[in-house]
């Protein structure tokens, strides 16, 4: 019986990694599709920055569904004084609060439930989660993606 035991263990410790989801690490350029990736980046007009309106960027469909890890920056949209469960995700420190916010391919809206602490997130973030071509508007911006997270943390490289 005992060896049963220890085969049904050593069985499992050799099922468990295999059962543990790999999210791939990518950056923000991968978010723009191909063809867009040669177009001069939009300007913009610091006299009159209001007259600029968000640039609205295509998907990368490959990206739908696909379980990632990105870093980024923090717009905070959803919380309490401790703890933000739904935030916009930006490539850059002050997008969104600063006219005109990035292309529409370059926000992404996340979802975490779990809720980050407030303290951990003025500085750059790593965001695991899944990846979808799923468009949301917000009063900072409009997002081309969104994610589920299941795990925020503070950027190391």
């Amino acid at each position: 019986m005992m060896k049963w035991k220890i085969v049904a263990l050593l069985a499992s410790l050799l099922v468990l990694p295999a059962l543990a989801t790999d999210y791939k690490t990518i950056d923000w350029d991968v978010l723009i599709p191909e063809g867009e990736k040669l177009l001069p980046p939009p300007q913009v007009n610091h006299e009159d920055p209001m007259s600029v309106p968000q640039p609205v960027g295509g998907v990368n469909k490959k990206l739908d569904n696909q379980d990632v890890r990105i870093p980024g920056f923090v717009v905070p949209l959803e919380g309490d004084a401790k703890k933000i469960t739904a935030f916009l995700l930006v490539p850059y420190f002050g997008a969104c609060i600063h006219v005109p916010p990035p292309p529409t391919n370059q926000v992404i809206y996340v979802s975490y439930p779990k809720g980050a602490p407030v303290d951990d997130l003025w500085d750059a973030i790593w965001v695991k989660g899944k990846m979808r071509t799923v468009s949301s508007s917000h009063e900072m911006a409009t997002a081309s993606y969104s994610m589920e997270a299941v795990e925020v943390s503070v950027y190391e490289e």
